[in-house]
């Protein structure tokens, strides 16, 4: 295929920040705090926000801020190293240290509160706590009732725990500890059985504490459950031979340009090949970077962020393919 060179493309926002100081918070688990090198305020956040991090060996990553939005002088993300993971975690532990600069994104939430809750039930697994923890923070500052339930294998694996454990006028905090077995620990459906009115769900944590959030809040109103993957779910065994799909047309309106996507490749990989520039993140179809309106086709949607409602319009570049021949892209 000849390549055609767009010319489309997309600001970034990126920003420069110290490293002010690295805390050990719990078992693999560090806490970084991210300052601007002249001591100048940072651009606002909401609760359940993230940001990129670009490390030096070119991994980018994704990291809940986990301080109170009311802060504007730092930001603090924590990171536990997983030596099963695709490498980011590491990295970060390893060659991060005071002082470094290292580049960020601006601040972007695709996980953000429900400003019509009248209570909030937060519902942490492991180092999921990263992002409620920023809601609990902004939920006190505005008087809506919360429930933190904080899931782990051990008191060892709580992070933050001095601060979680300070007096809360609006809130109540419950450790959940099941020792590596989860028939020990909090029993989810139970918690979930009865939606209260005008209560609002949120949930974060790893693939089974995910699955076992989503089966036990099935039966919650529409809007109520509020979720975010920090990995992308393994497909059943049995899924995968059903998600093959050949290549398939992307057009450009802007341009009428048309560009092919090949089975082993992505639209951004596609796109950012022709010149047309699509900021990426996570590549998992987790974080909403990659986030592209459609105008005509038919998508098969790949992705943990997006809601029945923004797909309609809405694809992400990195794991979306096509059921229809060509999906038009509004570029």
């Amino acid at each position: 295929m000849n390549q055609t060179f767009i010319g489309v493309s997309r600001p970034q926002t990126n920003l420069l920040l110290v490293v002010r100081q690295i805390r050990y918070e719990a078992s693999g688990i560090n806490s970084y705090e991210l300052t601007d090198p002249e001591g100048g305020e940072l651009a606002p956040f909401t609760a359940g926000a993230h940001i990129d991090i670009h490390l030096a060996n070119g991994i980018v990553r994704q990291y809940s801020l986990c301080n109170s939005p009311m802060e504007r002088h730092r930001y603090v993300i924590a990171v536990l190293r997983d030596e099963k993971g695709r490498g980011g975690s590491k990295a970060l532990h390893d060659s991060l240290r005071v002082q470094d600069i290292v580049t960020v994104s601006a601040p972007r939430n695709n996980f953000k509160l429900a400003p019509a809750a009248k209570k909030v039930i937060l519902l942490a697994g492991g180092i999921g706590m990263t992002p409620l923890k920023s809601m609990a923070h902004a939920l006190e500052a505005t008087g809506v009732p919360f429930e933190l339930h904080y899931c782990a294998r051990n008191a060892g694996c709580v992070a933050f725990r001095e601060q979680l454990e300070s007096s809360w006028e609006h809130g109540k905090l419950h450790f959940h500890f099941d020792h590596g077995d989860p028939a020990r620990g909090l029993d989810i459906a139970g918690l979930l059985r009865t939606a209260g009115e005008d209560t609002h769900l949120f949930y974060c944590g790893p693939g089974g504490f995910m699955k076992a959030c989503a089966e036990a809040s099935s039966h919650w109103p529409a809007g109520t459950v509020h979720f975010e993957h920090f990995k992308a779910p393994e497909p059943p065994p049995a899924a995968l031979d059903a998600i093959a799909p050949g290549s398939f047309m992307v057009k450009i309106a802007s341009t009428g340009a048309l560009l092919e996507v090949p089975a082993e490749r992505s639209i951004a990989d596609v796109l950012e090949e022709a010149g047309v520039h699509i900021e990426t993140s996570c590549q998992a179809g987790l974080c909403a970077t990659c986030k592209i309106r459609f105008l005509e086709g038919e998508v098969d949607h790949r992705d943990y962020i997006l809601d029945d409602g923004e797909r309609g319009q809405w694809l992400t570049a990195c794991v979306s393919r096509a059921t229809s021949g060509t999906l038009v892209l509004d570029l």
